[in-house]
């Protein structure tokens, strides 16, 4: 089982290789820049986000500081398998994440766009979803799932098979009304299906805790996180 000091080194060893700018301009490059024929955002609209979008959920009993970082543009979340849960009235598992809010949606296209790092050693852990409506049947349309280097849809289909140790511009595109759900990884498509429609929706990223194959520290480091829309 990976240390989260071994994580941490990752981390620090990657980070210094590349300033976020870098990052972001390295993975405009590989997709053909920002109005190439690879890019999925051309057509939407861009929404406004501004800090307090940004809430960030975490162990309900430590402080943000220790397992959440915003410097330089980055945000790092991390967590333990041993943490509690983001409050006292759920039984869910640890998890530290962003949920964007102000920004909910019930119609039109909508698409999550951030650029994704995670260092190997992160397991059992979802990475981003599309969350829906409080007390609703299903918790979610989307869920992005790390296992041993794979990004997954939830626990099954493959969308890419290596994650770790580099950074990843993320596309994700929900229709509402067709009720499907897209996923890009460097300006391509890697991913569609159908998924069961709800009331209203919203995005969030971090890292949470899954049910199987956890390690005891899991990680992720996002950048440059827009949301975009379209109507019909």
């Amino acid at each position: 089982m990976v240390s989260w000091p071994a994580l941490a080194a990752a981390f620090i060893v990657a980070a210094s290789l590349s300033s976020p700018a870098a990052m972001r301009a390295s993975a405009a490059a590989a997709t053909g820049g920002d109005g190439g024929g690879n890019n999925p955002t051309a057509g939407f609209a861009k929404v406004d986000l501004t800090g307090g979008d940004f809430q960030v959920q975490r162990p309900y009993n430590v402080p943000e500081s220790r397992r959440f970082r915003y410097r330089d543009g980055v945000r790092t979340f991390w967590v333990y398998d041993s943490d509690k849960p983001f409050n006292t009235a759920t039984h869910t598992n640890p998890r530290t994440e962003v949920r964007l809010r102000g920004h909910d949606y019930s119609s039109g296209v909508w698409q999550f766009e951030g650029y994704g790092y995670v260092p190997s050693g992160t397991s059992g852990v979802s990475v981003m979803q599309i969350h829906n409506e409080e007390g609703a049947e299903h918790a979610t349309i989307l869920m992005l799932h790390v296992y041993d280097g794979v990004l997954r849809f939830y626990d099954g289909p493959a969308i890419e098979s290596n994650i770790y140790d580099r950074w990843f511009r993320l596309n994700v595109v929900h229709d509402v009304k067709a009720s499907t759900v897209a996923v890009y990884i460097d300006g391509k498509q890697k991913f569609s299906t159908n998924v069961i429609p709800s009331e209203s929706y919203y995005f969030k990223f971090g890292v949470y805790m899954q049910h199987r194959d956890w390690s005891n520290c899991m990680e992720s480091q996002w950048t440059n996180v827009t949301v975009y829309t379209k109507s019909y």
